[in-house]
């Protein structure tokens, strides 16, 4: 999922986690903001029933653990397929892929850092030796000149 495609189930889970004052918070400066977010964000907590639920959000306390590893499982299809051998597997090879996903990752930032820090030698390099070719031309060499 992409991360455009992601952030409302981030925020709406960050503000479950706050429960029904960060929800009220967010209608409210959604109002302030632009009135028609705030007023898309009061229907959806009255259509999802967060308005009138007497638990501090849709996480009690001591479910949220268990909230959070069911959202992991369905953010990557991983359901249960009623054969335990396969579901071990089936998690071996998510947590292995997010493992190289991961080492992918710093990889690529390395290499990132790595061009960066050529390309700024290259630019000493280039200014170096401008400045050997050209000595009145610099910035010690500006209005150095007679009138």
């Amino acid at each position: 999922m992409s991360t455009i495609a992601a952030w409302p189930s981030r925020a709406e889970l960050w503000l479950d986690q706050r429960g029904k004052g960060a929800w009220i918070a967010a209608m409210v400066l959604g109002f302030i903001a632009f009135w028609p977010i705030g007023l898309a964000l009061l229907a959806y907590m009255i259509w999802s029933k967060r308005m009138f639920s007497k638990c501090q959000g849709r996480l009690a306390r001591h479910d949220h653990h268990a909230h959070m590893n069911d959202m992991r499982m369905r953010r990557y299809g991983f359901r249960p397929s009623g054969n335990s051998a396969f579901d071990a597997y089936k998690a071996d090879t998510i947590d292995r892929l997010e493992h190289e996903q991961d080492e992918f990752e710093a990889f690529l930032k390395r290499l990132r850092e790595s061009k960066d820090k050529a390309e700024f030698d290259e630019y000493l390099n280039d200014r170096a030796r401008a400045a050997k070719e050209a000595p009145g031309e610099g910035p010690e060499g500006e209005g150095s000149g007679k009138y």
